[in-house]
Order: structure tokens, then C-alpha cells, then sequence
């Protein structure tokens, strides 16, 4: 691995610590690119305006005009945990801008696959509802939109992710990713598109003279839930983003969240008062994205819109159980698709350029956290596909697939598509994440072509893996107080947590759970505990280490550990 240190600006660094920033946050933020201490203002009224995103005050007059009609809304969701947090943002947002019926649908994975397909447009149309809401989802359902609106619905599409080369011909479309669109914060969460369409509602109805800016309804109670889809989803933490994140998390540690989030922090053994994006991203995400791996979404959508304490608990308790299931299964199939992968090469040679491994008793809920884990491994793009649950599509196999910067999978998808006609199903994603349905009689196919677009795009430098790091951590920063103040901060994907670097004598170390590195160390010649997860292979006794700070308790008193992330060897 080849540990790099961000360049620090001087006068970036310089111009924060003068206004007033501690010097530590003050270099590893001018890392981050910001330069004045107004970038990490994070008022709300700095949020870039919902104008700014092409369709919100279309939109908002087709909700108006539906909600004065009382008209019967449906949102269809997705069932990861922006989908789930759309949705419930969308259901208690319209609430309490005066909907008088709004309900929710979310595709069963297993048995719907994603999106809106025909077949959901017709469970919506047979509930009676008269306008469809996407969210999370929709910009690439042209034949579900058409389905819907030839049953009479009137659909409103809001979605992030990117449009393919036809889009659907809902009667608003509102996705920062669509063409035509200006708005700057292009990685926006679905959750955060949704809550821009309940501002502009909002604005839309105080002008129609249903509300003034003294009586209208605070959408900033939504925030916490934007807050945790925004994380969990992995976008970009852009100035905007990080507003809503930080916002969010203000609002947590108030204690001012729903109570199905109270009861997630619970379940997970977390303190809302000093909550985390890492707790978003590591605790509640996880336990409300089992719901759609395993069982039902609307489990995890219902604890987000329960107002009842007792059955949040409840919820927060199975969703709690399901995720515990979903470790098991996660551990096992972990292990034989590793297998799997590293039979591909030989000891000591390189990995293939792409990844793609296959057997019959994956479970589809888990094959986009195994290829996640495969490529974190192995530094290889990678899908790991399972075979179709869904009754009659037993020969189809659905992949997820992972990847490495630099290597855009939708693109590739996208190329695979035009290389191999007929291959890809159905397809859709980022540029780090994407999935695919394909035909298991075409997997070979799929491999060889994605293998050869990934061997076109890769070179040496993109292969070689990379940790960027803050550099060393000056001994007086290696407190407690200041573990904590790090924590406090926002951090996430395109906002990295602060890693540090630097060499580092380890005196002992020991294996504890047969499959973690337990070290005592001197870091700058006083010592130090660290673990470094997943790693079972003994270190030198002087080794370049690059490690995040945590703090652990023992015997009452808290101390500084280092959680090691990688080394130069």
C-alpha cells in the first residue's frame, strides 16, 4: 500500500487558525480544500436555494394542486436506507404541509427488483391512489412511468442517480443529474432531493395564502432523517450536503429526532448526545438497510415514521435482530467468495483487472456488502452475483458491484452494454457503485467483456492502492479531548475522517478473535494501544502505519487508541 500525505495550503491553514479555528482542524480541513471559515458556516439559511433544482416549483404546484384537490398521494420508495429515509421524509413532510392522504409503497427486492416497474404502477393504481412519488428512484423507469400514467396516475419523479440515454415522461421530473439542471450539488441523497421538493411545496403554499412565515409547519424536524440517508447512501459530502449532515446531527444531539432514530441509537448501544456520521453510517444504516436485504423495507420505513416510542423500540429491536442475521450470512458468503476471487490468480501475481464471482447459494440481499469487502481486498472492481429469487426469473442472476477510484462502473456498464447487445438486462448505479440483471447463460460473456473495458481503463498507477493521509499527529494531539472534538465534526465520502501517518515502533502484538491485530506501540516514543481490524499477519517491529484515533474506556478511565487502517510494507 502506498501511504500519500495531503498537501496542507499554508495560507489556507494560516487564514483558519486566525479566525479562530484549533490549529489541528485547521490543517486538516485547508487539506480538504477549504479556505475561509465561512465554507464551514453551517446555517441553514446558506443552503442553496430549492429554485436552484430544475422541476422543484413544477412539482410543487402539481403537489398544491393535488393536495387541494385531495387527491391521494403514493410514494414508491427504494428499500435501501436513502429510500427508506426519502420516504418517511415524504410521508411526514406532506403530512404536515396539510396531504390529507398520503401512503407508501416499497418494492420487495427479491420479487419487484428495483424501481418503479409496471407491475408496481399497477399495485399503486389498485390502492387508488391518483399521483405516484418516486424517490430514490424513477429517473430510469421509462416503462413503469408509462405504465402508471396509462392507468390514469399523474407521476412526479425525484430521484439523484444518473439518467440513461431516454428519460421517463413523468409530468415532473426533479434530479439534479437530469440535463438542464444547474444546481451545483450534484451528489445530493434522494433523501436531500425530497426534502428540496417539501421546500419548495412549502414556499408554493405560503403563496397560495395557506401559510405565513409565522404558522408554517418546520421542515428543519426532517433534518435528521436527511441527515442519516445522506450518510448511509455514501454521497460526496459537498458544502451542501455537509450543511444538511451537520444540521441533522445538531437537531440528534438535542435529542430532537424521531423516535424510530432514538430507538435505532438504542439498539445499536450509541448516545444521541454524542452522536456520529460514523454512527449513521456504521450503526443506523446498516440496521435499517438489513430490513431491505432480508425482510421488508417497511420495517425499517415504519420505525422511521412511528411516533409511538414503544413501537419504535420494537421495530428498532427486530430491524436490530434482522442485522445480526444478516452478519451471519454476510460472514459466510464473505469467506467462499473470497475464496472464489483469489482462485482466480496465482499466490504473488496480480489480481485480474475486474472481479466477478458467482455461485448458487449467494443470498441477493448480500452480494453488494461481499463485493465491497472483496474490493476493499483486492483493489479490483468487482460484482458478485446471486441467483433471481423472484418466481419465474430463476435463471436470471443479479450482480452488485463496487469499485475503485478511478473506474467509473455505471460507465463500464454502460460500454458493456453497447460491446455485448443483450447482455445486460437491466443495469443502473454510480461511478462506485452499480448494479446489473443478467441471463446466468450470459455470465461468462459479462465477465470477459467487463474484464477487457477494465483492462482499457486501468493503468499501473489507478491498480496500485492508495491510503491519502494527514500526515503525522503531533504528540500534544494525541488527548482525549481532542479524539472527542474530532468525532464532533462532519466527516464522510469526498470529506475524509482524518487518518494520520507516520512510523511507528510496535513493542508486542497479539491476535484476539482469531482474526484481529492487537498492538502495544510508541508513538513518538511514548506508548500507545492500537488494533488494527481484519489483519491477522504479524507487523516488523518498526513499520509506517497509518491509523484514525479512537477512544477507549478501561477501568473508568478513557484513553487514546489508534485504529490502524493500513501500512507501508
Amino acid at each position: 500500500m502506498n501511504l500519500l500525505t495531503r498537501d496542507v495550503p499554508p495560507r489556507s491553514a494560516w487564514a483558519l487558525e486566525q479566525a479562530g479555528i484549533h490549529p489541528l482542524l485547521a490543517r486538516l480541513y485547508a487539506a480538504r480544500g477549504v479556505q475561509s471559515k465561512d465554507e464551514l458556516d453551517d446555517a441553514l439559511n446558506l443552503l442553496l436555494p430549492p429554485a436552484g433544482m430544475l422541476g422543484t416549483n413544477e412539482a410543487a404546484k402539481m403537489l398544491a394542486d393535488a393536495m387541494a384537490q385531495s387527491k391521494r398521494l403514493c410514494i414508491v420508495a427504494d428499500y435501501d436506507c436513502d429510500g427508506a429515509t426519502a420516504c418517511a421524509v415524504g410521508v411526514r413532510g406532506l403530512r404536515m404541509l396539510g396531504a390529507q392522504n398520503v401512503s407508501y409503497l416499497v418494492p420487495d427486492r427479491v420479487v419487484d427488483g428495483y424501481g418503479l416497474t409496471p407491475t408496481i404502477a399497477q399495485r399503486v393504481h389498485a390502492q387508488g391512489a391518483d399521483v405516484l412519488i418516486t424517490v430514490d428512484n424513477g429517473i430510469a423507469s421509462v416503462a413503469g412511468v408509462q405504465a402508471a400514467q396509462a392507468l390514469g396516475l399523474q407521476v412526479l419523479v425525484t430521484d439523484h442517480h444518473l439518467p440513461g440515454s431516454e428519460l421517463p415522461s413523468a409530468e415532473v421530473i426533479v434530479n439534479p443529474n437530469q440535463p438542464g439542471c444547474n444546481f451545483t450539488s450534484k451528489s445530493i441523497a434522494g433523501v436531500g432531493v425530497m426534502f428540496y421538493v417539501l421546500l419548495a411545496l412549502r414556499a408554493e403554499l405560503r403563496q397560495r395564502g395557506v401559510f405565513d412565515a409565522s404558522n408554517q409547519p418546520r421542515l428543519d424536524a426532517l433534518l435528521p432523517l436527511v441527515a442519516l440517508g445522506t450518510v448511509a447512501d455514501v454521497v460526496k459530502l459537498d458544502p451542501n450536503n455537509r450543511r444538511l449532515v451537520a444540521q441533522g446531527l445538531r437537531r440528534v444531539r438535542a435529542g430532537a429526532l424521531p423516535p424510530g432514530m432514538a430507538a435505532l441509537m438504542r439498539a445499536a448501544s450509541r448516545e444521541t448526545a454524542k452522536a456520529t456520521t460514523f454512527d449513521f453510517g456504521f450503526a443506523l444504516g446498516p440496521r435499517i438497510n438489513a430490513a431491505g436485504r432480508l425482510a421488508d423495507m417497511t420495517l425499517g420505513i415504519e420505525c422511521l415514521l412511528t411516533d409511538d416510542t414503544g413501537r419504535a423500540d420494537e421495530l428498532a429491536k427486530q430491524l436490530d435482530a434482522i442485522n445480526r442475521e444478516r452478519r451471519v450470512i454476510e460472514g459466510d458468503m464473505r469467506e467462499m467468495a473470497m475464496e472464489m476471487a483469489e482462485s482466480l490468480f496465482d499466490e504473488g501475481d496480480e489480481p485480474p483487472p475486474a472481479i466477478c464471482v458467482f455461485d448458487p447459494d449467494f443470498h441477493e440481499g448480500v452480494v453488494g456488502i461481499v463485493a465491497s469487502r472483496i474490493k476493499d481486498k483486492l483493489h479490483r472492481p468487482t460484482f458478485v452475483f446471486a441467483a433471481s429469487s423472484a418466481p419465474g426469473k430463476e435463471h436470471e442472476l443479479k450482480g452488485s458491484g463496487r469499485s475503485i477510484a478511478g473506474f467509473h462502473l455505471r460507465d463500464a456498464l454502460d460500454l458493456v452494454a453497447k460491446r455485448a447487445p443483450g447482455v445486460l438486462l437491466r443495469f443502473g448505479g454510480h461511478a462506485m457503485a452499480a448494479g446489473c440483471t443478467i441471463d446466468e447463460e450470459h455470465l461468462d460473456v459479462f465477465e470477459e467483456t467487463l474484464s477487457q473495458v477494465a483492462l482499457e481503463w486501468l493503468d499501473a498507477a489507478t491498480l496500485q492502492r492508495r491510503l491519502e493521509t494527514d500526515g503525522p499527529l503531533p504528540a500534544e494531539y494525541r488527548r482525549v479531548d481532542l479524539v472527542e472534538m474530532l468525532h464532533h465534526e462532519v466527516w464522510g465520502q469526498g470529506f475524509a475522517p482524518p487518518v494520520f501517518c507516520e512510523e511507528i515502533e510496535v513493542v508486542s502484538q497479539r491476535l484476539v478473535g482469531e482474526k484481529h491485530l492487537s498492538l502495544k506501540m510508541k508513538h513518538q516514543g511514548q506508548p500507545v494501544d492500537g488494533i488494527w481490524f481484519g489483519r491477522t499477519e504479524p507487523l516488523p517491529a518498526r513499520v509506517k502505519l497509518a491509523y484514525r484515533l479512537d477512544a477507549d474506556e478501561w477501568q473508568g478511565q478513557k484513553r487514546v487508541r489508534f485504529l490502524v487502517e493500513g501500512a507501508e510494507l
